[in-house]
């Protein structure tokens, strides 16, 4: 069973774009399913851990509303950073689902028991993954992942059950 799901932010939780104020601020558009996605998996019981090769206070402000614990961001080497929240929950490679859409993902994507790309990820990813979402990333392709893994582990049903009687910021 899946234990923790590491997705990659920009192309997976975003559409990719970035978008930059005249002062330097950066804007990111979230797909609200995506949250409420999010919030699914964590009520399961699912850790969920955000992994990006930029930093955004954006980004940071989406996992606090999400109740997303783990914001890795600025991150170089995307394997160690995994390796590191293998450590830190005490899991095994089965019991992870990575989703990404680049290339910086392909190492992680490689040693996961649930390796996702979206749907306009590189093709090289895309070879990878052992999955391709139907959406594109910033488009519900995170929520498609969650829905998959609960349902596959009968969990869909009872997680549904729960929206609208716990917090849930999507």
């Amino acid at each position: 069973m899946i234990k923790l799901i590491i997705a990659d932010v920009d192309g997976v939780l975003t559409d990719g774009a970035l978008i930059l104020g005249d002062s330097g601020e950066e804007f990111k558009v979230f797909h609200v399913r995506d949250g409420l996605g999010i919030s699914l998996a964590i009520s399961a019981g699912i850790q969920v851990a955000f992994l990006s090769g930029r930093y955004s206070q954006a980004v940071a402000n989406r996992a606090k509303d999400l109740r997303v614990e783990d914001v890795h961001q600025g991150v170089s080497n995307k394997l160690a950073a995994y390796e590191s929240l293998l450590k830190k929950y005490s899991l095994d490679d089965k019991e992870v689902c990575y989703i990404g859409d680049d290339l910086s993902d392909i190492p992680p994507l490689k040693r996961v028991g649930a390796a996702f790309a979206v749907a306009d990820a590189a093709e090289e990813v895309k070879k990878v993954a052992k999955r391709v979402t139907k959406r594109r990333g910033g488009q519900g392709a995170v929520r498609e992942v969650v829905e998959f893994l609960l349902r596959s582990a009968g969990l869909w049903e009872q997680a549904v059950g729960k929206v609208g009687t716990e917090r849930s910021e999507a």
